[in-house]
Formats: C-alpha cells, structure tokens, sequence
C-alpha cells in the first residue's frame, strides 16, 4: 500500500533550514496550507504524516491500538534503503522499549519507572552540583566559554550514568561516547559501540554484585526480562536523558541571556530558572518532532484520511503553539504544564525520568548562575544558530563572557 501523503505535490520536505531558523512560522504556514495534519517528505522522498494540531495529537497518543508504536506496520519498508539515514530513529525489529507495545510494554515502562522513582531527590541534587562544579572549575578562569560544548552537553550525561550505575571514572568516557553517536558523524558507530558495550558490561558487574543503582533495580525486576532488553531499555533511557535535557538547559539559558524579563535570574533571582525552563519547554522545545506511530488500519485524522500502516510524525512543538488552544501565543505560559514536549500517553517520556531530567537541568542552571553571575552573551542574539535537525531542537553553540574567578566548586 502506498501513503496517500506520497501523492500530495505540496508534502514539505521534514528538513532543511527553516526548522532551525523559523520553525514556528513554518509550523503556522503548514497549519495553514493543510489543516492539523499534513504531508510530509523524509529522506528519500518517503512520505509521511505530521501531527500539527493539539487536539489530533492528544488523539493519536491516547490510542496505542489505532495508531501504534509496532513500526512492523509500516507500508513503506520495502522502498526503505540499508543506509537509510534515519534508520537509527525509524527502527524495525529492535528490542527496547520504544517499539515494544502492549502489556509488554507497561510492564517495561513499570520497570524504568520504579527503578527511577528509587532515586533519592536529594543525591540526585548533589550529583548534579558536583559534577556542575566540576565542569565550571574547568572553565570559570577563562572569562569566555561555549556554554553548550563545555557545560550543557557534558552534565547531563555525568549525573546519568552515576545514578545508574557507573563509576565517576567511566562518565567522560560514555559523555565523548554519546555526543559522538548524536553528531552522527564519523565518530558515530564507534561511540554506539563504546556506549553497548559499557552498558553490557555494567549489567554483568551488577549482576554478579548489586548496588543502590538504576541497572541494579532493573535486574532484581520479577517481569523477566532478559539482559538484552534491559540493556536496551537503559540505552534509550540514556539518550532520551542526555540530549533533550542538555537541549533544555543551553535553551533555557539563551532565553535568559537574550529576554529582559529573565534579567532579574541573572542577578540571583531563582524564581525565574523555572519560569524560562517552562517557557521553554512551550516556546522551545528540545524535542521538536518525534518519529512516531503507524495507523493499523485506515482511519481519518484531522481531516485526513491515514492509510493502514501510515507513519505518523508527532509535531511537538507545533501542537504546543496551536492557535486553537494557545489563544494568546505571547503570553507567559506560567504553571502551566499541559505542554506535549515530554509525549503523551502510554509511550510519554516516564513521570520519574522527566523529574530526573529537571532536576538536572535546574540545578545546571542555578550553579552555573551562581558560579558566573555577570555571564553575558559573547555575540548578538541573531548569531546564535541552531543544529540542523527537525527532530530535536538545540544550540550549536552559545558563546559567553564573565569575570574569570578561581576555580573552588570543590569547596562548595
């Protein structure tokens, strides 16, 4: 069966420049050219659908049945190459949590939960200012940095793999690892397989000697999963953590350092962090686009008539700024929290591992403010560019400048 998208002369490519220069605008000009739901291209020329308005995401994420996450369904795996670029995020027959449906994955995700819900709040804090203290001991008597490559991309993965499991020995190694599999460039396959085989052989240690970790309280799990898809499950969690959350903090402080109403944070106001990480999470979200759901049978979306074994693209960031919900765009969003960046139903990114994700991203946040309280952009705001990504949406870089100070996080 062939995507009825396919045939669609107006289908947008899901690439190119104005995803990381404009993408509300281009959101709005979708919505407006096709409805909640439109046609779209991947690499390749395969076709596709994006999830644009609110409504029709909450719909697509509340039924696991109609649209489900099984991408066996998929009607367009036979024009799909080997090399696939974006085979690593549209998988088939891979064992974690991501592809898993049904009873078998709520006993997956009640795993990951309860192993994360058993992190104390507390250490989880302290890791996360230790290791924010290390990383600015490293740069604080510069004067200069790149916030994004010497601080946001480095910490989250720090506190991550302590938590789970890892000596603090082993979390530079696993941090070059994961930045060089997200790059995806010539390091890519060399750091997926530095990250697999740490993790096999941290479920080994723990196996043979359990400890108050992540990985231990997912191998004394009663469900009976094997190591393989415990190992999966930690991969994926890891990731899922790492980049979105690193994202979360290089947006939240762009924000901070370009928006006038955030100036009083920079002066020791903390009440603000959370209001721009909020913000953020409508305005900016680290996760733009997320592949996806496959129709298991022919239905209508938004208009729309989705083929059986259709994929289907969920627009985070465009749902969040859906003019039928967010009447007034402009507005500070405040507390409120109905924002789709962390997912929806059954697959959403688990309650416990998006608490873990804003603790590490506030306390970065407060210590690097405390740490380097005149920190101030090093170029104009208009210079600041983003990765050239659709799916998730980050800084190259956000150079800044500070009076250097000695380096005495340790003696925090």
């Amino acid at each position: 069966m062939t995507c009825p998208a396919a045939h669609d002369p107006l289908a947008v490519p899901l690439g190119g420049p104005r995803f990381q220069t404009d993408p509300i605008e281009l959101y709005r000009e979708m919505r407006r050219d096709h409805g909640a739901v439109a046609p779209v291209v991947l690499d390749g020329g395969v076709p596709a659908w994006l999830v644009l308005g609110y409504r029709e995401l909450h719909q697509v994420t509340s039924d696991p049945v109609l649209f489900s996450r099984d991408s066996d369904l998929w009607n367009q795996w036979d024009r799909i190459p080997a090399d696939w670029p974006l085979l690593p995020m549209i998988g088939r027959k891979q064992p974690s949590i991501l592809y898993t449906v049904g009873e078998r994955h709520r006993e997956r995700a009640a795993v990951i939960s309860d192993a994360l819900e058993s992190v104390d709040p507390f250490e989880l804090k302290g890791h996360a200012e230790r290791f924010a203290d290390e990383l600015i001991d490293a740069l604080c008597g510069k004067g200069r940095c790149d916030i994004v490559a010497e601080y946001a991309m480095l910490l989250p993965l720090r506190v991550l793999a302590r938590i789970y499991g890892f000596s603090d020995e082993q979390g530079p190694g696993l941090v070059t690892a994961m930045n060089d599999m997200i790059n995806g460039r010539e390091g890519a396959l060399d750091g997926q397989r530095h990250l697999g085989g740490s993790m096999y052989a941290l479920l080994a240690a723990k196996q043979a000697d359990p400890g108050p970790d992540v990985a231990s309280r997912m191998l004394a799990n009663t469900a009976g999963f094997t190591m393989d898809e415990v190992a999966q499950d930690l991969m994926v969690m890891m990731a899922a953590g790492h980049q979105p959350t690193a994202d979360w903090i290089g947006n939240s402080l762009r924000l901070m350092l370009t928006d006038d109403r955030f100036a009083a944070s920079l002066a020791g106001g903390r009440h603000s962090v959370g209001e721009a990480m909020n913000e953020v999470l409508w305005e900016d979200t680290p996760t733009q686009n997320v592949a996806g759901r496959w129709a298991s049978r022919d239905t209508n979306l938004g208009g729309r008539r989705i083929g059986r074994g259709d994929l289907v693209l969920l627009g985070l960031a465009a749902a969040n700024a859906d003019p039928h919900v967010r009447t007034d765009a402009g507005a500070l969003t405040g507390g409120n929290n109905a924002f789709f960046s962390f997912g929806h139903g059954e697959h959403r990114c688990p309650f416990p591992a998006q608490e873990v994700a804003e603790v590490i991203a506030r306390t970065g946040i407060e210590v690097l403010l405390d740490r380097l309280p005149d920190v101030d952009l090093a170029v104009p705001a208009s210079a600041l560019a983003r990765r050239p990504s659709p799916w998730l949406r980050g800084l190259n870089e956000l150079p800044v400048t500070y009076t250097p100070t000695p380096a005495l996080g340790a003696t925090r």
